[in-house]
């Protein structure tokens, strides 16, 4: 009866540390320059040991609820996720013109693109949970121009994933054997923004650079098919597709367990 008692306590004790493990989160100010960024870093406590880290790079909205939420699921998949800020003090937005306004003036300067991409890289390999060894970059719509981006330009990563992400290069082609992570482009196939064409420019591109690339299409799924509130924009050509979203986060998952072994 005592062996019993003691059993049951045991079990007991097990059950409430695993219900007290979640995933944790932390707003982090960090800048480039005289620009003051606000990151958003999650990860699970209940993991032991380093993990790979992901930078999750937003769509023209800014670092909204959508991309801290993939930071999220990047912690509840047992990596830590970090929403990065491309525009500077937290800017958001939900209005279409300011959106591509905020882009704009993000883009302009290639240099400050890359500082401010370096800026939160830098960050999420200083945190303890990680390994500075296995990092990712994570972008959606404007986010995975810039993930792709910093690949063209030779940023050493592990793996870049975009989902519904610009693929046009901005400073022009891939250098042959510049870029160095394997990378997934996951696009829709309903997608005014990302034609076709525009994703067999793209495998031509990478196929010349001799980069490591896949290309998954969702049928049917438009432009920002992984943000539920997609449709909320009044834009035509944006739509939420939960089955496009479930397929392509598994995908993702997938190909880090491939690239990172875990």
């Amino acid at each position: 009866m005592t062996l019993t008692k003691i059993l049951s306590a045991v079990s007991a004790c097990a059950i409430a540390t695993a219900a007290a493990a979640k995933v944790q989160t932390r707003k982090i100010e960090y800048r480039q320059g005289d620009t003051v960024l606000h990151g958003f870093l999650a990860w699970d406590d209940a993991a032991k040991g380093k993990r790979p880290g992901v930078l999750v790079v937003h769509e023209w909205w800014g670092q909204n609820e959508h991309a801290r939420n993939q930071a999220r699921r990047l912690a509840k998949a047992g990596y830590v996720g970090f929403a990065l800020d491309m525009y500077g003090n937290g800017k958001v937005t939900t209005h279409p013109k300011d959106a591509m306004a905020f882009a704009q003036e993000a883009t302009k300067d290639p240099q400050v693109v890359a500082a401010r991409f370096d800026a939160a890289l830098a960050v999420l390999k200083q945190q303890p949970q990680v390994d500075p060894e296995k990092i990712a970059a994570f972008g959606y719509c404007f986010g995975g121009g810039v993930a792709l981006r910093m690949a063209r330009a030779g940023e050493d990563l592990g793996a870049v994933v975009t989902f519904h992400g610009a693929l046009e290069p901005a400073l022009g082609p891939a250098e042959p054997g510049k870029i160095k992570p394997a990378i997934l482009v996951q696009t829709g196939g309903a997608d005014p923004m990302v034609p076709p064409e525009q994703v067999q420019q793209f495998e031509q591109e990478m196929k010349d650079s001799g980069a490591k690339v896949e290309v998954i299409t969702y049928p049917g799924a438009k432009h920002s098919f992984t943000n539920p509130d997609a449709n909320k924009a009044g834009v035509e050509g944006l739509a939420y597709d939960h089955d496009a979203d479930v397929k392509s986060w598994s995908a993702a998952m997938k190909f880090l367990k491939q690239v990172f072994g875990t």
